[in-house]
C-alpha cells in the first residue's frame, strides 16, 4: 500500500485547534444535505454513532471445498467417527433456524442477508469437502448429540472468511469517514488564505475584475471549467506580456520556449496543484461545486490551493455555501457583488416562426436532432446559420463562433445547445428558446425531462447583448408561443442556494480499501466506500455511475489498482460505443505492456479519415476526435506506454479542420441521410394511432385516445425516462390549429422533439400494432377502443 495513503487515516478532530489557530470558532451546525450518489446516501455526522452498511453490497469470496487426503483430515474420522452427512445435514438446518444464534451472528456484523450468505456457503462447504478440518470433524460429530451450538465458532470463522470486510469493518469506516475535507489539505491551512467571492449574473464583469488581479500578481493560477475557458485565460495573459503556461487533461503548453514553467498557469480545474504556492488563485463558476459528478474539484480547489488570494466568481446562490465552507477553515469571505452590464428584456411575444429570424439571432435546442432539424430549415429559407453544440471539438466550436461573430460574414443566426452558455464569447442580439424542457440525469443516476433551471436559464439568456459586442441589449424569448409564460415565470425565480460540495474518493483511499478487501473489485471497492462514507451537511459524495461503468467494463483485464483507476477516471462519454470499445483495447494493450504507438491508433481509427458525406459519418468523426482525446489524456498518465502525443495531436488538428467542412455542409449531410424525414420527425402510417388523435361524431376530440395514451406510456417507459413533478405536459386541446402550433402536427412528432421517444422505438411500436391489428387482437385504435368511444358519445359508429 502507498505510503501517500496513511496520512488520510490520521483525520484528528483538529478543527477546534484550527479554527482557534485562523482566529474562529467552532463551525456552525447545518442540516444534511442529501446525497448526490444514487448508491450512497451519505448520511450527516458529527462524530457520533457511525452508519450501517449497505450490506448487500458485499460479495461473498467463494471457497473451494476440501479434497481429502490431509493428514489432519484422517486425526477427525480416526478420533471419532466418519461423518453422516444426511444427520449432519439436519443439524446443520437446526442449527440455522436457532434465534439465540442468528441474535449471536447479529452481534458480529452478520445482519439476515450476510447471515443466510454465510450459512449457505458454510453448510455447502461442509456438504461438498470430503474431509474437513480435524477440529471441524470432531464438532459436526459432537453436534450429533444436540450440542449444536458449538458450531457457532467455526460458522462466523467461515463467514468472516468470505466476507473479510467483517474483520476490519472499523478500519473501512475511518479510510471512509469524510467529515473534515478541510483536513486534507496541510499546505493550505499553513497559510493565512484571502478569500473574495465576486457574484453576480452572466455579463457582469465579475470574472474580469478577478482576472485583472490574476494578470498582476507575480504568480497566479486559473481554474476554469473548460478547455475553451482556459484557453483563453492562457491566451489573454499572454497577450498581455504575463508568460502563462496552460494545462488540461490532454494538453500542456508553455509559454517559456525551453519548457521552464512560467509563475502563471491556466488549468481546468480537475488539474490545479494542490501542492504549488501561488500569489493568487481565480475559480471560475463556483457554484458548479454542487454538480453531481464534478463537484468535487471545484471543492478540492477551494479548500486546498496554496494561494494567498483565493478569489472565486460565480452566482450569488454560492455565497452561503462558501461562506460556511470557509468558517470551518478559520477563513473569512469577503463578497464584491455586480449588476449586469447591459440591460436584458424577457420579449412579449415569441418567435413563432423562423420567417421572423434577425441578424443576432440565437436559437437554443436541447437536442442534436433538433439542431439538424432547425438549421436545414433556417437554410432552405436561403439564410446561412453557425452550428455549436456540446460533442464537437473545442477548435471547431470556435470556428463557428468567429463565423457568427465576423460581421463582414454572411452568416448572422447561431443554432446552438446549452453549450453556449459558458466558454464563448458571442455577438447575439437575441437568445430564442426552442423548448424548455431538457433531459438531465438526476443525482440518482437516472434520465429525467424536466424544465430548465432558473440558473441554466439564466446563464443561457445572459449570452444576449453580451458587453463591447455590437448590441447594447440582450433580448430573450421561445420559439412557441405557449412556452413563453413559463419561460418568463422561470426568469422571475430566484436561484435556490446552493446546498452542498461534492466530494470523491482519492486513489489512497481506495488503495486502502483494497488492501483490506484484495479480492474485491473496483466497482465492488466503490460502493463500499461510498456506503460506509460518512459526511456533514455541507458535503455530498457524488455520483460515481461513470467511474462504476468504466470499472465494470475494465475488470476482466489484468491491471494494478493505481493503473485501473486512472483509467476508470478518463473523460469519456460512456453512451459513444466506438470510444468505450477504444478504452478497452488501450487497457487490453496496456495490460500486456506494449506501448500504443501512433501506427496502431492509426490503424484502429483507419486514418487519414475523408470529409463525412452524411450525418453519421460526420458524428463518427467527433467519435475519432474524442479518441484522441482520450490517447493524449492517457499519455500525461503513461507517457511510456502511449509515447506518440505530438503526432497524435498533429492529426487531431488536421481531424478538426474536417469536422468544420462537415459542420459548415451540416444541412448536405442532413439531406444525404439516410431517413429523407428531417431529423426530429418522423414519417409515420396514417393508420398509426400516434399520427392521429381520436375522432368522434363532433369531429376533432380535445384528447388523444386511450390507446394513443396507452402507447405513450409504454413509449416513455421504453425509454427508460421520468417526467418530474413541475414539468408542464404537452397542451393537446382547444384547437386543431394550436395543436399543430405546439406538437408539429403529430404526438409522435412532439414526443420525438422532446426526446421521449426515439424514431426507432416509434418504428417498433409500429409494428407492434400492425401486426397485433393483423391477428385481430385488441390493440391501438382496435374495435373494444371503438365500443368504448361510442358510449362515451351515445352514438353508435359504423
Amino acid at each position: 500500500m502507498s505510503r501517500c495513503a496513511w496520512p488520510l487515516l490520521r483525520r484528528l478532530p483538529a478543527r477546534a485547534g484550527l479554527a482557534l489557530r485562523h482566529g474562529g470558532g467552532a463551525p456552525r451546525a447545518r442540516p444534511a444535505a442529501p446525497s448526490a450518489s444514487s448508491s450512497s446516501p451519505a448520511s450527516s455526522g458529527d462524530g457520533g454513532a457511525s452508519r450501517a452498511p449497505d450490506t448487500s453490497l458485499f460479495v461473498p469470496v467463494p471457497l473451494k471445498p476440501g479434497l481429502g487426503g490431509g493428514a489432519e483430515e484422517d486425526v477427525g474420522a480416526e478420533l471419532t467417527r466418519p461423518l453422516d452427512k444426511g444427520e449432519v445435514l439436519k443439524n446443520l438446518n437446526k442449527f440455522y433456524k436457532r434465534k439465540e444464534i442468528q441474535r449471536l451472528g447479529a452481534e458480529n456484523g452478520l445482519d439476515a442477508r450476510l447471515f443466510h450468505q454465510a450459512f449457505i456457503s458454510f453448510r455447502k462447504y461442509i456438504m461438498e469437502s470430503s474431509s474437513v478440518s480435524a477440529d471441524l470433524h470432531i464438532i459436526l460429530n459432537d453436534i450429533c448429540c444436540g450440542h449444536v451450538d458449538d458450531l457457532f465458532p467455526f460458522f462466523l470463522r467461515h463467514a468472516k472468511q468470505i466476507f473479510p470486510m467483517l474483520d476490519c469493518m472499523d478500519d473501512l469506516r475511518k479510510i471512509s469517514d469524510l467529515r473534515l475535507p478541510p483536513n486534507w489539505y496541510p499546505d493550505a491551512r499553513a497559510i493565512e488564505r484571502k478569500i473574495v467571492f465576486h457574484a453576480g449574473p452572466t455579463n457582469s464583469g465579475k470574472t474580469y475584475h478577478a482576472i485583472q488581479r490574476f494578470l498582476s500578481a507575480k504568480s497566479g493560477i486559473y481554474c476554469g471549467p473548460l478547455k475553451l475557458l482556459a484557453h483563453e485565460i492562457f491566451q489573454k495573459s499572454n497577450d498581455a506580456n504575463v508568460p502563462c503556461d496552460l494545462v488540461t487533461g490532454e494538453e500542456r503548453v508553455f509559454a517559456n520556449e525551453d519548457s521552464r514553467q512560467a509563475p502563471h498557469v491556466a488549468c481546468t480545474i480537475e488539474m490545479c496543484s494542490t501542492n504549488t504556492p501561488y500569489e493568487v488563485a481565480v475559480i471560475d463558476e463556483i457554484q458548479m461545486i454542487r454538480d453531481p459528478a464534478r463537484g468535487w474539484a471545484w471543492t478540492r480547489a477551494l479548500l486546498g490551493l496554496c494561494a494567498e488570494e483565493i478569489h472565486v466568481c460565480g452566482e450569488p446562490a454560492a455565497i452561503d455555501l462558501v461562506t460556511e465552507l470557509m468558517y470551518t477553515t478559520g477563513e473569512e469571505v469577503e463578497v464584491r457583488k455586480y449588476e449586469r452590464l447591459t440591460p436584458l428584456t424577457v420579449l412579449d411575444y415569441a418567435l413563432e416562426s423562423l420567417d421572423n429570424l434577425r441578424p443576432g439571432d440565437c436559437i437554443v435546442c436541447f437536442s442534436k436532432n433538433d439542431i439538424y432539424s432547425i438549421s436545414r430549415q433556417i437554410e432552405a429559407r436561403g439564410l446561412e446559420c453557425a452550428v455549436i453544440y456540446g460533442s464537437l471539438p473545442p477548435g471547431t466550436k470556435l470556428e463557428q463562433a468567429k463565423k457568427f461573430n465576423d460581421p463582414d460574414d454572411p452568416c448572422k443566426i447561431l443554432v446552438a445547445t446549452d453549450a453556449i452558455g459558458m466558454g464563448l464569447n458571442l455577438c447575439i442580439r437575441r437568445i430564442i428558446f426552442n423548448s424548455i424542457v431538457k433531459p438531465t440525469v438526476n443525482e440518482k443516476g437516472e434520465k429525467e425531462i424536466d424544465s430548465i433551471s432558473t440558473s441554466q436559464a439564466l446563464q443561457i439568456a445572459g449570452r444576449a447583448g453580451r458587453f463591447g459586442s455590437s448590441f447594447r441589449q440582450g433580448e430573450v424569448t421561445t420559439m412557441h408561443r405557449d412556452d413563453l409564460a413559463q419561460l418568463k415565470e422561470i426568469l422571475s425565480e430566484a436561484v435556490p442556494p446552493v446546498q452542498a460540495a461534492g466530494l470523491h474518493p482519492t486513489p489512497e483511499q481506495i488503495e486502502m480499501f483494497a488492501y483490506h478487501l484484495p479480492d474485491a473489485t473496483l466497482s465492488n471497492l466503490i460502493d463500499i466506500f461510498v456506503s460506509l462514507s460518512q459526511v456533514d451537511g455541507l458535503y455530498f459524495v457524488c455520483n460515481i455511475d461513470d467511474f462504476k461503468f468504466l470499472a465494470d467494463m475494465i475488470q476482466h483485464i489484468p491491471l494494478n489498482l493505481r493503473s485501473r483507476y486512472v483509467f476508470c477516471t478518463a473523460p469519456l462519454n460512456r453512451k459513444e460505443p466506438f470510444v468505450c470499445t477504444t478504452l478497452l483495447k488501450f487497457a487490453r494493450q496496456f495490460s500486456r505492456n506494449e506501448p500504443l504507438t501512433f501506427d496502431w491508433l492509426c490503424r484502429h481509427t483507419k486514418w487519414p479519415l475523408a470529409a463525412p458525406k452524411n450525418i453519421k459519418e460526420l458524428v463518427h468523426l467527433e467519435a475519432v476526435h474524442d479518441v484522441f482525446d482520450l490517447y493524449l489524456w492517457l499519455s500525461y498518465r503513461f507517457m511510456d506506454m502511449f509515447p506518440d502525443a505530438a503526432l497524435v495531436r498533429d492529426i487531431q488538428k488536421k481531424l478538426d479542420d474536417i469536422i468544420q467542412i462537415g459542420v459548415c455542409n451540416i444541412t448536405k449531410l442532413i439531406r444525404a441521410s439516410q431517413s429523407a424525414a428531417a431529423p426530429g420527425t418522423a414519417e409515420v402510417s396514417e393508420d398509426f394511432p400516434l399520427s392521429r388523435t381520436q375522432r368522434d361524431a363532433r369531429g376533432v376530440s380535445d384528447r388523444p385516445s386511450a390507446a394513443s395514451t396507452e402507447a405513450l406510456s409504454i413509449a416513455v417507459e421504453a425509454a427508460g425516462l421520468r417526467r418530474a413533478k413541475n414539468l408542464r405536459p404537452p397542451r393537446l386541446g382547444g384547437r386543431q390549429e394550436d395543436l399543430k402550433s405546439y406538437g408539429r402536427g403529430s404526438l409522435a412528432n412532439r414526443l420525438l422533439r422532446e426526446g421521449l421517444l426515439t424514431q426507432e422505438m416509434l418504428r417498433q411500436l409500429e409494428s407492434e400494432w400492425q401486426d397485433q391489428h393483423r391477428n385481430g387482437r385488441y390493440g391501438f385504435g382496435s374495435k373494444r377502443d371503438d365500443q368504448h368511444s361510442s358510449k362515451a358519445t351515445g352514438k353508435k359508429r359504423k
